[in-house]
């Protein structure tokens, strides 16, 4: 039985949504100002492809990895005080990175952010599921997704007025003031809740998947540069993979799992985890791989950049909401589905868009992705929560969440490798592959000069020329892959209702407790 808030539903619990909310809107400014920022960070601090590789996707893989073990501590030791300690620490590292003096401390400290970001979403997503019930707690994380669709939005234009009026660093003021912000509103009005069932942390499982994790993303980025077969990258994928096999074991065999395994029985549950994933290839990967060739590649401005990016994110702001209201007349899957069908729409037109095209034939089918996108953006945390009993919210958050952080850090690395690797391939047929590669990897984040350096025999546009067909090819690939996703999603979704998934797995953790 868990501990739960008893007091009316007043003004207060608008403010504990609130809280929340600003901790969201911060977290996407974290990874699409950077994307911003990376050509200028590249220029300052220095660093190899991989070091600046490691600007997005160490955050992405302390994050995604950690949420798990986030989601753990606030069932066990409280959720306000996981948020509230998760928020403060977000806000000193985003301090630290403004002042970092070299490209190693900067990795460093966006892998620490990473993990004070884990715990406070973890906390504050299951705070409110014990502040909210039924279709209000569905409209409450479905605002919480319009708070992350508020920072996407505005997070790359914002960030581009800031690098261009102050510099760098200045992005992380932004994030600072809303990190504040909600740690001040937290520990004003949040209430403290925990599982008395709680066993603690699940330690070896943490570790294991937090490893695993490790080792595929590194071994994700050295594949450009050494290949696929090369020793140590197999060492590290192997690695990966015996990691996970030895989580899944760990998770089947502790009483009090940080992953219940259980609960892929149920299609639902299922759908909502690839659900979770899709996003990540089919829009949050061209958040970071868009700044970076508008800016790097085709030479526009941070602000131009920042202003472009809208027509991906605006969608974002109200799009999720109305999905919420959509579901009076259609069911989830219906609405989910679609969506990712009218994403991988605009994934296939913008591949037939050439660099440097009109801002208008270039906005459009950004438009459509960020419109798709949005509608199962609205339902996704909504559904996550409603498949587990309420006491294990903070659990159900951080399957859902790791899901879709942990996706999308592996769809980063894994899609900047495939955009090397055709890179290459293309840049290859005018130059030799010993160059082309160390070229391609330097196109990839947006140091065509450098590139141009590695290969003086191409010229400028044969450079940008390969580039161009690499990403075309790899937008046609993540719209097949999308549209797959589609309809997987839709067939897991369709199998049965909202509420006659939940009393199933009540029934099943009742069953775990009486034999525990």
């Amino acid at each position: 039985m868990t501990q739960t808030i008893t007091r009316p539903r007043t003004a207060e619990q608008a403010l504990v949504l609130l809280s929340v909310c600003l901790a969201a809107a911060a977290m996407p400014l974290t990874f699409t100002g950077p994307a911003v920022a990376l050509p200028a960070i590249g220029k300052a601090l220095g660093g190899s492809p991989i070091a600046l590789n490691w600007v997005t996707n160490a955050f992405m893989l302390t994050f995604g990895s950690s949420l798990m073990a986030a989601g753990g501590l606030a069932d066990a030791y409280g959720r306000k005080r996981v948020f509230l300690i998760g928020v403060g620490a977000f806000a000193v590292l985003s301090m630290a990175l403004a002042v970092a003096p070299d490209i190693l401390w900067f990795d460093l400290g966006r892998a620490a952010q990473g993990v004070a970001a884990a715990a406070a979403f973890s906390g504050g997503m299951a705070a409110l599921a014990q502040e909210f019930d039924g279709a209000s707690r569905i409209r409450a994380f479905s605002i919480v997704g319009t708070s992350f669709g508020i920072g996407l939005a505005f997070g790359p234009i914002a960030s581009g007025l800031m690098i261009d009026a102050f510099g760098w660093r200045s992005i992380f003021g932004l994030v600072v003031v809303l990190a504040v912000l909600a740690l001040a509103l937290g520990a004003r009005v949040l209430q403290e809740s925990r599982d008395p069932d709680a066993a603690g942390l699940d330690w070896p499982g943490a570790a294991s998947f937090t490893l695993a994790l490790a080792l595929f993303t590194y071994g994700a980025l050295l594949a450009p540069e050494r290949g696929w077969y090369e020793p140590g990258v197999m060492s590290l994928l192997a690695g990966s993979v015996l990691l996970f096999i030895a989580f899944v074991v760990i998770e089947g065999r502790v009483a009090r799992p940080m992953l219940d395994l259980s609960l892929f029985r149920y299609p639902r549950f299922v759908g909502v985890q690839l659900l979770a994933a899709a996003p990540a290839y089919a829009f949050v990967v061209l958040l970071i791989l868009l700044p970076v060739r508008f800016i790097g590649i085709e030479g526009l401005s941070e602000i131009a950049a920042g202003r472009l990016m809208i027509a991906l994110s605006a969608p974002l702001l109200v799009l999720p909401i109305a999905a919420g209201l959509l579901t009076r007349w259609f069911a989830p899957a219906t609405i989910c589905g679609a969506g990712l069908l009218i994403c991988a729409a605009g994934l296939f037109w913008l591949s037939r868009v050439p660099l440097g095209g009109e801002t208008m034939g270039i906005a459009m089918p950004m438009a459509l992705i960020g419109i798709g996108i949005s509608l199962p953006w609205g339902l996704m945390d909504g559904l996550a929560v409603s498949v587990v009993p309420r006491e294990r919210a903070g659990m159900a958050t951080g399957i859902f969440s790791t899901t879709r952080v942990a996706g999308e850090g592996v769809a980063l690395a894994v899609v900047s490798a495939v955009l090397s690797a055709l890179t290459a391939g293309h840049l290859a047929a005018g130059a030799t592959t010993a160059h082309a590669g160390p070229a391609a990897q330097r196109l990839v984040t947006g140091d065509i000069a450098s590139a141009a350096a590695a290969l003086p025999q191409m010229s400028r546009t044969a450079l940008v020329q390969g580039y161009g067909e690499a990403f075309a090819t790899v937008l046609v690939m993540l719209c097949a892959v999308t549209v797959v996703t589609a309809i997987v999603v839709f067939a897991f979704l369709g199998r049965g209702g909202e509420q006659g998934a939940e009393p199933a797995v009540e029934a099943q953790e009742r069953l775990r407790t009486s034999e525990a």
